[in-house]
């Protein structure tokens, strides 16, 4: 039986969450203490879905049309609901789904929780031997 990694191998976990009602600054702000390039944004109940926002989020809908930090919410400009990979999914399958989907990171979800997160340089970066990319 062929063995391969599976998403939850390469993923990162550095995960942050953010409350929607937080304004672009406080997002920004952690962004930077943790060193991510995205953040989820926390369910409201137990039947909403999370949110993401990305750096690229921030930069296309508030530092190009000279909107202030302050001024604009998480909520404003976060994709919902998150489009996740399964932690279970062959690698080789990882970048072909992101890049159908037009996502640049996504987090990577085991038993209905986020276990990590996954961007395109985890595949740059990862260990991946070329029978597993095949």
């Amino acid at each position: 039986m062929e063995t391969f990694k599976k998403a939850k191998e390469i993923a990162s976990d550095r995960l942050f969450f953010i409350d929607g009602l937080a304004s672009i600054r406080d997002a920004i702000q952690l962004m930077r203490e943790e060193n991510v390039q995205a953040l989820i944004i926390q369910k409201r109940n137990s039947a909403d879905a999370n949110g993401i926002i990305t750096v690229n989020d921030i930069i296309e809908s508030v530092i190009i049309p000279n909107k202030t930090v302050d001024e604009v919410s998480v909520y404003e400009i976060m994709s919902k609901p998150v489009f996740s990979i399964p932690a279970s999914l062959n690698i080789k399958y990882v970048p072909r789904l992101m890049f159908n989907y037009k996502i640049q990171v996504a987090p990577v979800e085991e038993n209905g929780e986020y276990i990590g997160i996954i961007d395109y340089a985890q595949f740059l970066f990862a260990e991946i031997s070329p029978k597993n990319m095949k």
